[in-house]
């Protein structure tokens, strides 16, 4: 990636479903500003308010690093929570280890991996169980 345009860092915490999607909201408009095409904007939406979710619902806080290039957005989620033991299954469509206040909130249908991997253009996850999760994608505007 060639030196941002734009970069910023955001703090989530684990547990606030109170403002679950504030930073995926304040990102689009960052975008839209940078005069994004709106089809690009839609993807990158959707996988940060899946990961932005993630971390509420599964880490203690994350860093949310977003930087913008001439060629791409990148983002980079780094949580400090359970971690994922197995990153194959929790990949799967459908599969989720969502509690049932989390159902009754109307998480938890296992999409949240699979949409994020399906919206971008790179896609990468590391994770050590009782360390943490990292999620790095990309979506491509040039």
């Amino acid at each position: 990636m060639k030196e941002p345009l734009y970069a910023e860092s955001f703090k989530i915490r684990g547990g606030d479903f109170e403002h679950g999607g504030e930073v995926a909201t304040r990102i689009k408009s960052i975008c839209k500003e940078l005069g994004i095409r709106p089809d690009l904007i839609r993807r990158l939406s959707i996988a940060n308010f899946e990961a932005e979710m993630n971390v509420i619902m599964y880490a203690d806080e994350a860093d949310l690093c977003f930087q913008v290039s001439t060629e791409d957005v990148r983002v980079v989620v780094a949580d400090r929570g359970q971690g994922i033991s197995d990153i194959e299954l929790a990949m799967t469509p459908g599969w989720s280890t969502a509690t049932a206040e989390m159902r009754a909130r109307g998480f938890g249908a296992g999409l949240g991996l699979p949409n994020i991997r399906n919206s971008v253009d790179e896609f990468r996850v590391d994770s050590r169980p009782g360390a943490g999760t990292t999620l790095t994608y990309v979506v491509r505007i040039a």
